[in-house]
């Protein structure tokens, strides 16, 4: 009598396979690069050169005079309301946070600035105003650091944005003033 064959694989057979598929997950990690933190920095970067750059032909289009107020833990749009003679902030857009583990260090037209968040002033009187303004007047008194004007041009600048648990990488968001405003990694600058 002849023995049929069952159907099924071995034990080696399996170990061949898992130890390929191992080496094409390690491959992956690889191609796709090593931290987390360092692609979540570039996407920061990246977003905020696109947001400055969508904000300028905004103004432009609008003619409108924008700001972005940059504190440590994170930005936000501002716009200039001319009856008022204030800048408040943008009603489209939220407050972006960051993580807590990033940090931005802002230098304008080559001045490093102390990024610190807004606070209420004794001679922030908002003068004549309606009863529906009345919240508006414990609120800060808003300056953005970056001018979108409505000309098309930005004020001049450099944003780093790092990640404060390890000393390497980082990139940083800039523009002259003039071209719309670049994403680039820190070591590629040096």
């Amino acid at each position: 009598m002849l023995r049929s064959r069952r159907a099924g694989f071995t034990l080696v057979e399996l170990l061949v396979v898992i130890v390929i598929l191992g080496g094409l997950v390690g491959l992956a990690v690889l191609a796709t690069g090593g931290s987390g933190s360092s692609r979540e920095v570039r996407d920061e970067a990246q977003r905020l050169a696109s947001l400055l750059g969508l904000m300028v032909d905004e103004a432009v289009l609008d003619s409108r005079e924008y700001g972005m107020l940059i504190e440590p833990q994170g930005y936000r749009l501002l716009h200039y309301e001319e009856a008022r003679g204030r800048w408040l902030e943008s009603d489209r857009r939220q407050a972006h946070k960051v993580p807590e583990w990033m940090r931005l260090e802002l230098e304008l037209d080559g001045t490093p600035l102390r990024l610190v968040a807004p606070v209420k002033r004794e001679d922030d009187n908002p003068g004549l105003s309606r009863e529906g303004d009345r919240e508006r007047r414990d609120e800060p008194r808003l300056e953005p650091q970056l001018l979108l004007l409505s000309s098309g041009e930005l004020s001049p600048f450099t944003l780093r944005i790092l990640d404060s648990r390890t000393a390497e990488g980082g990139w940083q968001v800039s523009s002259d003033g003039f071209r719309m405003p670049r994403a680039e990694p820190l070591d590629a600058r040096r």
